[in-house]
This record gives C-alpha cells, sequence and structure tokens, in this order.
C-alpha cells in the first residue's frame, strides 16, 4: 500500500491529535505579567497582544502563581469591584490545576472538560511556566456534537443517567462514521468520552467509601490503555496504591475491593462489560501495590510462559485513569527499563505473536473461517488489529518507547528500525482501515455475538481490495518481526 501524501503525515507530519505532546502544539508564546502590575497596565498587555488571557508569574522563583482572562477582568470592572490602579493579583485566579507540558492532549482535553476550565497553565519538569493552552487550542480537533455530549455526561449525577450517556456516544459515533469521519479520530474520541464517562462512575461510586488515606490509582488497560476503543469493548482495569510492607498492602487491598466491585458493577451497568477473564479492580490479584505490581511484571518477563505471554499482551499497554499518576508513570518507567534490549523475553513474544496471521491465503484470497455460526467470515480484531498491536508493541518495548497506542509506538520506533517514512505510512493507513471496517460492522449489526466478524463478500469491489493491502501491510510487519528478533 504505497503511501500518498495524506497518509505520510500520518508519521512525519506528526498530526495534531489525542495523542500529541501539549509541548508539540503550535501554541503561541504566552502573555507573562508581574503580580505587582496594575490591572491597567496588565489589560493593555493582554491587549496588545491580542490574547485572551495572561499568566502571573513568581518573579523570583519563575513559578506561575494564576492566571486572568479578559472575560474575568470585564466581569469585575462591570460589577465596580475592580481597581484599575490596584495590583493585577487581585484579579487572577489563583490556584487553577496545572499539567506538564509533557502530558497530552487527550489528558488535557479531559482535565479541562472535568474541571468546567477555558485556559490550562503548562509547566515544565521544574514547575517553571511553559505555556498556557485553552479550549480553542483543543476543542477546534473535535466537533460540537461531541463538546456537548462530554458536558451532558459531566453534568450526569447517577449511574442510570451516566448509562444513558454511553448510549449516546454509541449513537454519536455511528452518526460521525456514516458523516466520513476517520477511524483514527474516532477511536480517539470514542476513548475520550469513555474516560468522562468512567471517571464520572469513580466520582460517584468513591463517594459512597472511606479510602484509605494512601496514594492510589486507577489504571486502565487493553484498547483502552491505548486509547483505541471501538463500540464493543468490555473492561480491563485495575488498582495500584502504595505501600510500605507486604502486611500493609493486603489490609489496603482488603479496603480497597469493595469499592472497586462497587465500581466494575457500576461500568457494566453502562455498557462496558465485565471482563470474562476477570481482568478488574475488583479480582485481588488486579488491586495490588506499586512493589506487587513490579514484581507481577518482572515473572512475566522472567519466565515468559504462555500465559505470561498472554497477559503481557493486556497488561503492558496500561495508563492512569484516575488518582495519583506518579504512581503509573513510575512503574512505566521501570518497565521500559526491564524489557529495553531483554532479548529472551522479546524473543519469546515475537514467537507469541507469529502464531496469529493475517486471513490471506497463498494466492492473495481471503481466508474464511467462523464455522457454522458464523460461515464465511474474517475477526478484523484477532487477525488484523492485533497483528499489528502485538508486533509494534514489541518493537516499542524492546526499544524504550514509552507510548501504549499502536501508531504513536510506531511513530516513535521508525527511526530506530531503519524503517522508511512511506512503509509505516502505509502501515498506519492498514492499521485505520481495519478499525474502520471494525467500525462499520459493530454499526450495521449483522453478527451481534461476533461484533469483529466480517463477510468479506459483503464489501463492495474496491474496499475488498483494500482490505487483502492492509492485510498485506500487517503480514510484512510480521515478516520484519521475524526477521529482527528469530533470525
Amino acid at each position: 500500500m504505497p503511501a500518498s501524501n495524506t497518509e505520510s503525515h500520518l508519521l512525519d507530519a506528526a498530526p495534531i491529535n489525542l495523542n500529541t505532546t501539549l509541548c508539540n502544539l503550535p501554541l503561541a508564546s504566552p502573555v507573562v505579567l508581574d503580580p505587582a502590575l496594575s490591572v491597567r497596565d496588565a489589560l493593555r498587555a493582554i491587549d496588545s497582544r491580542d490574547a485572551e488571557a495572561a499568566v502571573i508569574v513568581d518573579g523570583v522563583s519563575s513559578v506561575p502563581l494564576g492566571i486572568v482572562t479578559l472575560r474575568d477582568a470585564l466581569r469585575c470592572i462591570v460589577n465596580e469591584d475592580c481597581d484599575l490602579a490596584g495590583p493585577i493579583a487581585g484579579v487572577m485566579t489563583g490556584g487553577l490545576a496545572s499539567l506538564s507540558a509533557e502530558a497530552t492532549v487527550h489528558q488535557a482535553t479531559v482535565l479541562m472538560f472535568r474541571r468546567g476550565m477555558r485556559h490550562l497553565i503548562l509547566t515544565g519538569a521544574d514547575g517553571q511556566l511553559f505555556n498556557v493552552v485553552s479550549q480553542g487550542d483543543l476543542y477546534g480537533m473535535q466537533a460540537a456534537d461531541s463538546a456537548s455530549l462530554a458536558n451532558a455526561i459531566l453534568a450526569a449525577r447517577s449511574i442510570d443517567e451516566l448509562a444513558a450517556q454511553t448510549a449516546a456516544v454509541r449513537r454519536f459515533a455511528a452518526r460521525r462514521l456514516a458523516e466520513g469521519s476517520g477511524a483514527e479520530v474516532l477511536c480517539e474520541w470514542i476513548s475520550a468520552l469513555n474516560d468522562l464517562i468512567a471517571l464520572q462512575v469513580i466520582d460517584l461510586v468513591e463517594a459512597r467509601f472511606e479510602l484509605p488515606y494512601v496514594p492510589w490509582c486507577w489504571i486502565v488497560f487493553g484498547s483502552e490503555g491505548r486509547l483505541e476503543q471501538t463500540l464493543v469493548t468490555d473492561q480491563d482495569n485495575g488498582i495500584i496504591f502504595a505501600a510500605a510492607s507486604a502486611a500493609e498492602a493486603e489490609d489496603l487491598r482488603q479496603q480497597f475491593l469493595p469499592f472497586a466491585e462497587a465500581v466494575t458493577t457500576a461500568l457494566d451497568s453502562c455498557g462496558f462489560s465485565l471482563c470474562t477473564g476477570q481482568v478488574m479492580a475488583s479480582n485481588p490479584a488486579w488491586c495490588l501495590s506499586q512493589e506487587e505490581w513490579k514484581r507481577q511484571f518482572n515473572s512475566w518477563i522472567s519466565v515468559p510462559e504462555p500465559k505470561a505471554l498472554l497477559n503481557a499482551s493486556i497488561f503492558f499497554d496500561f495508563r492512569p485513569l484516575y488518582g495519583r499518576e506518579e504512581l503509573v508513570t513510575e512503574l512505566q518507567r521501570w518497565l521500559l527499563q526491564r524489557c529495553k534490549g531483554n532479548t529472551a523475553f522479546v524473543r519469546a513474544m515475537t514467537v507469541n505473536a507469529l502464531e496469529q496471521t493475517p486471513p490471506l491465503s497463498w494466492w492473495r484470497e481471503f481466508r474464511t473461517g467462523g464455522g457454522k455460526e458464523f460461515p464465511h467470515t474474517i475477526d478484523l480484531k484477532g487477525q488484523g488489529i492485533r497483528v499489528f498491536v502485538d508486533a509494534v508493541r514489541i518493537f516499542s518495548l524492546a526499544h524504550g518507547i514509552p507510548h501504549t497506542n499502536t501508531v504513536e509506538r510506531l511513530r516513535g520506533v521508525r527511526q530506530a528500525l531503519g524503517m522508511p517514512v512511506e512503509e509505516a505510512a502505509a502501515m498506519a493507513a492498514a492499521f485505520y482501515q481495519i478499525q474502520r471496517l471494525r467500525l462499520q460492522n459493530q454499526v450495521s449489526g449483522e453478527f451481534p455475538a461476533a461484533a469483529n466478524r466480517l463477510n468479506p463478500d459483503r464489501l463492495h469491489k474496491l474496499d475488498r481490495q483494500i482490505l487483502k493491502e492492509a492485510f498485506r501491510q500487517a503480514r510484512t510487519l510480521q515478516q520484519r518481526l521475524r526477521l529482527d528478533y528469530l533470525n
């Protein structure tokens, strides 16, 4: 599948999407003001830059103290409680949430939605001001209906209301798909809206429990961890918490489990079905202290047996959702150090990944299956998406790439693999083509019991040819995997 100019933007041009790092957004430099500056002079400075807001920064430490917007200043003036000669610090809004400039657009979008914020301060690793991002900078990438849907989710005050919004997300996705939205953007927004629902669920449930006063975080795995959710998804989640000893960890686990059970039950009521493999925070096996998670991952890496490799395909794609994110960030950093250059583990993962092959026969026709229940079908998830996800995960872990999203991993590892941008762009395009067909198939509801199965004869000629080429890209990726780690 040769990469056109449109396709190649997927890799080198680094298009702005929900996985984009905030420091890579094309933002104008911020208006920075001293807290002692008068309100009048501050407004003049903001107006001279044609800006909406300014950041008030401590002149000694360069740490942001707050933010002032033209809207805030106008409200004060209209209410006649603003001294134009007084310091701007008296008008600013202080104590605002900030976010690391290394965070993603997805994280900023979810935070701004949940806090009802119009501007978000971005900081560097030293805590000093990096920049300011506004709703316009982020929400310009979405349709108005997704913004109104997000607001409806945040307004929900019961599990029943959230369940209704889950159905609305499905309708939104079906409508956007019919309008021609690409699979990349659509999967990102499905994941973002599902995140908001899950966050609201946790908020509602947490209010009913007295949780232990220790750092903890709700983790998501699998497709949710990769921001690649489609319309049919179950739960893959866990809890990580801080504990000083094994005895304390066991005690804390028993306190978290009733809460986790209530959350997973509520998510099930909202349409996120319980995981048949019990990969949920309500399972004591996945409600662990940070040290217990490290030991668990280490056991899978040290002894890569079939079950360990199966777990790796789920648990190695994780990200924080709710709580103290630094617990998860540190775990991710530790895991990458353990995996990078670990040839035995990478080789075992490669052997396991190559067991599933794209559904193409040697004469380049589809190799169908499905038995009597789903005759003459192919599994778009297991034989298509999984091939890309497994292969790119292996490459990224082997080279220490921190991303979890499949195309972001491909972008991050491309140069290390010596892969031409055209080849990588073709693989990204193939991946999203299969995702698009998965979404269309799920909307059609032809096989409700097997929403990822597709009868290729139902496709028109062009889509059949494109799907064949997409599977050939998956085969090419597996060939590269075999050459790199099995020869």
